[in-house]
């Protein structure tokens, strides 16, 4: 065998391609959130290199976000969300196209906050040798609910999928809910109605004998999961006083409606403040449960 024969292409993605992945993930995301996210071990100034050909290219635009800092944030162009719509880490998902700068910086309050999130938990991981990578937290993940309620839809903020390796191989999967104080307080908590419906939704059977009839004795999260995710809200926005008076409303619906009341004895329910997960990291006693006392405690532990 030639040495020329035995030359092989790259199994690895270029960080052009993974910074567009990204971007097409995400939604909207900064410079410095990419840079976090793709090179954490590199000068910031490198992200930049790899981001200037996918602009030039008319794949992705920008937008700059107020304050001191000017921080730019990347979104895909049509020709962005074409480039990537058959890409297998994105198989599934509709790539969301911002139509423009101005319509940026409208949703950019929501969505960075959501990548902040997401960032404590993919540094920690990296800490600890856990298994969580930049795509592992896949944002607006829509499931339907029986519309008895007047809503058919629950939209998770975000999904996220986390391998512990260490002692003990454990794989676990969560909702994750970002409240920025800017929705009254009930109706944050109503949110946890919208799970619990979700968690007890089996889907009507369709006609005798066809595929679809075959599953439907089967609750709807099934199909999508092997055990439904904890569900945690992560908080910021208010002062703190505010936030815990938020929290314990949550822990209210969680103790005063039966249907939320049954979600929490199998699933674990959580929630923290935004800029304690970024001190101190999930797995610290950060969390408290939504069921049961209120001892501070680890994700995990919920």
């Amino acid at each position: 065998m030639t040495t020329e024969a035995m030359i092989q292409p790259s199994t690895a993605d270029s960080h052009a391609h993974r910074a567009l992945a990204l971007i097409a993930q995400h939604r909207l995301v900064t410079t410095n959130q990419i840079h976090q996210m793709l090179t954490p071990n590199t000068p910031p100034r490198k992200i930049h290199k790899e981001l200037a050909p996918l602009r030039e290219e008319g794949l992705i635009a920008h937008t700059v976000l107020g304050g001191s800092h000017r921080l730019q944030a990347h979104f895909l162009t049509p020709a962005g969300a074409q480039a990537v719509q058959d890409w297998p880490e994105l198989r599934g998902r509709a790539a969301t196209v911002i139509q423009s700068p101005a319509a940026a910086r409208l949703r950019a309050a929501h969505t960075l906050t959501g990548v902040r999130a997401h960032l404590a938990f993919l540094a920690d991981a990296r800490v600890r040798g856990d298994e969580y990578e930049p795509l592992d937290w896949v944002p607006e993940v829509t499931h339907r609910l029986p519309d008895t309620g007047g809503e058919d839809r629950l939209i998770a903020d975000a999904v996220l999928h986390y391998t512990i390796a260490q002692p003990r191989r454990r794989q676990y999967r969560a909702f994750v809910e970002i409240d920025r104080a800017t929705m009254s307080s009930e109706r944050l908590a109503r949110k946890l109605i919208s799970y619990a419906r979700f968690h007890d939704y089996t889907p009507q059977p369709a006609r005798r004998g066809t595929v679809a009839d075959q599953g439907a004795s089967m609750l709807a999260w099934q199909r999508f999961y092997p055990r439904f995710p904890r569900v945690l809200f992560v908080l910021t926005g208010a002062a703190r006083p505010t936030l815990a008076n938020r929290i314990t409303d949550l822990r209210h619906m969680a103790a005063d409606h039966d249907l939320v009341t049954r979600l929490g004895t199998s699933v674990p329910l959580g929630a923290t403040v935004l800029e304690d997960l970024e001190a101190e990291g999930p797995h610290a006693k950060i969390w408290t449960p939504l069921t049961g006392d209120r001892e501070p405690r680890g994700w995990t532990e919920l």
